[in-house]
């Protein structure tokens, strides 16, 4: 595949490559890390969304996760905040709508609150999402550049 290029809204940038988790469906971010917060599990971030048939089982953690937007309920963002806690939050959110207000919450609190930063980048476009694939390499820039391919 060519290399693709998207400009999306870098709303915590930062510079990173590595391997896409996409799903063409929404993130539900409590439904999705319930082991992680409530099971204990320690060493990886499987998805327990079944809803996400994309995301379901597999390790989000030190993922870079494309996806349409965030779902849920206004746990999200202490959701996000919790895995960035036990180590297993992802590296990147590639959104190609809106990012939602209780998620980004949580990320910008972490970020300034913990030092963690997710790196965050909305308004990619749907076109962003009909071209990635699992498993596509990423290239991500400080100004809200994401490279596909």
């Amino acid at each position: 595949m060519a290399k693709k290029t998207f400009q999306g809204r870098p709303l915590l940038a930062g510079n990173l490559q590595g391997k896409a988790l996409a799903s063409t469906q929404p993130l539900n971010t409590t439904g999705s890390y319930l082991e992680n917060l409530f099971g204990g599990n320690s060493t990886t971030a499987p998805c327990t969304d079944p809803n996400n048939k994309e995301f379901y089982k597999k390790d989000l953690a030190g993922a870079i996760l494309c996806f349409t937007t965030t779902v849920g309920s206004s746990l999200g963002g202490a959701a996000l905040m919790g895995v960035g806690s036990l180590g297993l939050g992802p590296k990147a959110m590639l959104f190609s709508q809106h990012v939602d207000s209780v998620s980004l919450a949580g990320l910008l609190m972490d970020d300034i609150w913990n030092d963690r930063r997710v790196i965050t980048i909305d308004l990619l476009g749907d076109e962003f999402l009909e071209t990635v694939k699992t498993g596509d390499s990423i290239e991500i820039a400080e100004d809200g550049t994401v490279t596909v391919g």
